[in-house]
């Protein structure tokens, strides 16, 4: 499954290029809300809480934004294509998710600046070193789990409650999947950096992540099934022959001159 995952999400990067960078462009446009604003306020009020307050809504224009670009991404994922109508439509059905993203974001912030510091400050050593080592992976668990969070709002149709309980419930059934799409992800945004995160950026890793929960579906239609089935021997290549087959293969000459061929 992870072999197919990887092709698809580069063909369909690969094919939807410009959207992609276009994408990409306006989330660079809406980081500099939270990465210069807070600032520029503090510096003319020196009002620390207002800083922390525009940061957050900064962190809300993102998320919310992202929200959108995720809901739009699954019509590619789905094999098919999306426009700048289908983009703010997106946006309209999308942005509660935007918001429950942007307060967890702004949590993890918060925990990773002021909270795990101030236990590692407290005294006794001991206690504060293991108060932080809780919060530490307390939270490194939820940000494995929802990452899922974008697009099990957009694909399953879920409200955030439900939305929050099913990312934790895929997290922990598919625990080696969630773990390898975080390194994924920190690898991508590597690559990104080298190309100003136009490509693939965060379009790219939303649209990978949608394209593995998509793909992780299949799996548990299988089990509804066949509910005697063993879980952990997944008859992949079986579930995967439709989609193989609408993906297809591609030569080089065709990336690069798909017109000839």
């Amino acid at each position: 499954m992870i072999g197919f995952l990887i092709r698809k999400t580069f063909y369909d990067l690969w094919d939807n290029m410009f959207k992609i960078v276009l994408i990409n462009l306006g989330f660079i446009a809406c980081t500099a809300i939270p990465i210069f604003l807070p600032g520029f306020v503090g510096s003319l009020t020196g009002i620390f809480a207002l800083e922390i307050i525009f940061s957050a809504l900064g962190i809300l224009v993102c998320t919310v934004y992202l929200s959108g670009v995720s809901y739009a991404l699954r019509l590619v994922s789905d094999y098919g294509s999306f426009g700048f109508a289908e983009f703010f439509d997106a946006l309209k059905k999308a942005w509660p998710a935007g918001i429950a993203v942007g307060f967890i974001v702004f949590i993890i912030f918060l925990i990773f600046m002021f909270v795990i510091p101030f236990y590692l400050t407290m005294e006794p050593p001991i206690v504060g070193l293991l108060l932080a080592a809780v919060v530490f992976w307390t939270t490194i668990f939820c940000i494995l789990s929802f990452q899922f969070f974008f697009t099990v709002y957009t694909r399953l149709g879920m409200n955030i409650k439900k939305t929050f309980k099913k990312c934790m419930i895929i997290s922990l059934d598919n625990s080696g999947l969630s773990i390898f799409l975080i390194i994924h992800n920190i690898i991508v945004l590597a690559i990104s950096a080298i190309f100003a995160f136009m490509f693939p950026g965060p379009a790219g890793i939303l649209l990978y992540l949608d394209q593995a929960l998509r793909l992780r579906l299949l799996k548990y239609d299988y089990l509804e099934a066949n509910p005697d089935a063993n879980r952990r021997k997944i008859p992949w290549d079986a579930l995967l022959i439709e989609e193989r087959e609408k993906t297809g293969t591609r030569s080089l000459k065709n990336f690069i001159f798909p017109w000839k061929d």
